[in-house]
């Protein structure tokens, strides 16, 4: 099994920033692409961004130029950075990680979510 741990969210104003983070752990042979997804009240769950094993990213165009994901491999963790976030932003952001186990089982795991509320 894998656990997904999120960590970072909370209450920021409009303009400022924050940083989520995604610790993966448990039997992992390898991790494909994380990212984070969100889902605001009332609405469905909507891709943020994603980033390959090979750095290669994707963005909704909401968040393009304000927010920023990366990883660390070495740590299993993926970073989701945001900047000048805007009261729109506010929702419940899940990690999501394509990994592959040392049996050579492949699915997808999600994290628990969590909050950020952008307010003043």
């Amino acid at each position: 099994q894998v656990q997904l741990v999120e960590s970072g969210g909370g209450l920021v104003q409009p303009g400022g920033s924050l940083r989520l983070s995604c610790a993966a752990s448990g039997s992992i042979f390898a991790i494909y692409t994380m990212g984070w997804y969100r889902q605001a009240p009332g609405k469905q769950r909507e891709l943020v961004a994603l980033i390959t094993n090979y750095n290669s990213t994707n963005y909704a165009d909401s968040v393009t130029g304000r927010f920023t994901i990366s990883r660390d491999n070495a740590k299993n963790t993926v970073y989701l950075q945001m900047n000048s976030p805007k009261p729109e932003d506010t929702a419940v952001y899940y990690c999501y990680a394509d990994v592959r186990d040392p049996r050579m089982s492949r699915r997808d795991y999600w994290g628990q979510g969590t909050q950020v509320t952008v307010s003043s």
